[in-house]
């Protein structure tokens, strides 16, 4: 393995701090220990030297597990385990440390292939995990689960690691994965057979006076391409308006709801972001290509890219109608590692165009409708086709 110098200094400090030798002149040290010699700046030495302090407890942890603990110890276990905990140290829930698997795990989903149940799900303020989307005629839905569900155990285990336990709740199809959810402060718990699971995430039709329907259950890699082809084919039965269905949509891929909100601006801002030290990021709209009027349905689990999407629309004079939105507002970037692993942190913050924060906020619609559970009639939908 190639030693950069950045890697010796590292080595020879910590070499020193375990009793090796310093020798510091105007600007500059010398560090002698096992491997030998080094002259470093001091800037460079301090710096080393403090992270060696601040983090070497960690090796020296693992020493003392791996010469101590009864049985024999996984070492790639064990570091999983430190990056797992360094990263849950955030108390951000959307930042998370994946093994290999796990990254591969979440690439797939995606895609909208996948082997599972056919549920999506956020944390809330509280840590909880919440159902936002179940895939229709998934195994999840068969099995009764909806949107608003809170998952509380899978296969008699708790998690503190939101992807780990999606891990848990995803396997091969034909296995079966037990699943303990509450909804209205009431346990239930449901054996559920896992199936190869095709994502749709648009379906659309024309409803009575000629207003297209367009529902969009998530942002996948496919979603923008499969908007515009709904679209299309609505103006081209002669759509005069049209409801997009935001609800119970958790979010997805950011590019994808970019080009969907292209769909409708002609120009300027669809949402921007901004880093901890105030520096920001745009993303603009380029050629609108629909000019119908067009009213939007959200609810309590309409989530992340639903919730930028929605801002766009209603900031740029679309009405939104139903309940205000989940509240995620921050945006995730994804590093793969060398190994295959990988680290989804928390960067940014995004706002509507007009400055709205999203997050632990949501959008509230212009049109405040609840559904009634236990009623077929649909009054958000209602109360959007009463607006053309």
């Amino acid at each position: 393995m190639e030693l950069t110098k950045k890697k010796l200094i590292a080595i020879l400090v910590a070499a020193f701090l375990a009793g090796g030798v310093v020798t510091a002149g105007a600007g500059f040290a010398i560090c002698k220990g096992a491997l030998g010699y080094v002259s470093v700046s001091k800037e460079e030495y301090n710096s080393m030297k403090d992270t060696y302090e601040r983090f070497g407890k960690v090796e020296q942890l693992y020493d003392t597990i791996n010469e101590s603990y009864y049985r024999d110890v996984d070492e790639q276990d064990v570091v999983d385990g430190a990056c797992k905990g360094l990263v849950a140290g955030l108390g951000d829930p959307y930042s998370s440390y994946m093994t290999k698997e796990e990254y591969e795990n979440w690439k797939s989903s995606a895609t909208g292939e996948y082997s599972g149940i056919g549920v999506t799900f956020s944390q809330d303020k509280n840590g909880n995990y919440v159902i936002v989307g179940v895939t229709k005629d998934s195994p999840a839905a068969k099995a009764g689960l909806k949107a608003g569900d809170y998952i509380v155990e899978v296969d008699g285990k708790t998690y503190d690691d939101m992807d780990v336990m999606a891990k848990s709740i995803r396997g091969e199809a034909g296995t079966k994965v037990k699943v303990v959810y509450v909804r209205d402060n009431k346990k239930n718990e449901v054996s559920i057979t896992r199936e190869k699971i095709v994502e749709k995430s648009v379906e659309y039709k024309m409803l009575d006076g000629k207003i297209g329907y367009i529902k969009l259950s998530s942002f996948i890699s496919s979603s923008a391409d499969d908007f515009s082809a709904a679209l299309k084919d609505l103006e081209g039965q002669g759509a005069k308006g049209l409801i997009l269905d935001l609800r119970d949509n958790g979010g997805g891929l950011v590019d994808q709801c970019i080009d969907i909100a292209d769909e409708f601006l002609d120009e300027g801002v669809v949402t921007y972001v901004e880093d901890k030290n105030g520096k920001k990021q745009e993303y603009k709209a380029k050629d609108g290509k629909t000019d119908l009027t067009t009213v939007v349905l959200v609810n309590g689990n309409s989530a992340s890219c639903s919730e930028i999407l929605a801002g766009a629309l209603k900031d740029n004079g679309c009405k939104l109608v139903g309940e205000t939105t989940f509240g995620k507002g921050v945006i995730q970037s994804t590093a793969e590692l060398k190994d295959g692993s990988a680290l989804k942190l928390t960067i940014m913050q995004y706002f509507s165009p007009k400055g709205s924060a999203i997050q632990d906020k949501g959008i509230k619609p212009d049109y405040e409708v609840k559904n009634d559970e236990n009623s077929k009639t649909d009054k958000q939908l209602q109360k959007a086709q009463s607006l053309f």
